[in-house]
């Protein structure tokens, strides 16, 4: 078959390109050592090492600090939006969070 189309000339190369990806993803997954053993459970032990709470705490002082520097108007934008930001996250996560207030 032979199309001259521009459209035909696409939807050709997609399959192409979609057959080359499948046939390639197979070919990995019974080949390469890399998607054997436990590599998922490695990057687990990695993300439990990082301490969320303490970086969560960080990044909070960090915008206390930019807001103490900043303008009324701007200190209370800020508040308010880490505010209505952490009114949104579940409570597990809440409890590591001081108390926010906003001014209005």
């Amino acid at each position: 078959h032979q199309g001259r189309s521009y459209d035909s000339l696409i939807a050709h190369t997609t399959i192409v390109f979609v057959r080359y990806i499948v046939l390639s993803w197979q070919n990995r997954c019974g080949s390469d050592q890399r998607t054997l053993g436990g590599m998922f459970y490695e990057l687990c032990d990695e993300v439990n090492e990082l301490d969320w709470a303490a970086a969560l705490q960080t990044l909070l002082s960090l915008l206390e600090e930019i807001s103490q520097k900043a303008t009324k108007r701007l200190k209370t934008f800020i508040d308010c939006q880490v505010q209505q930001w952490a009114a949104c996250l579940p409570s597990y996560i809440k409890g590591y969070l001081p108390q926010l207030n906003c001014e209005s």
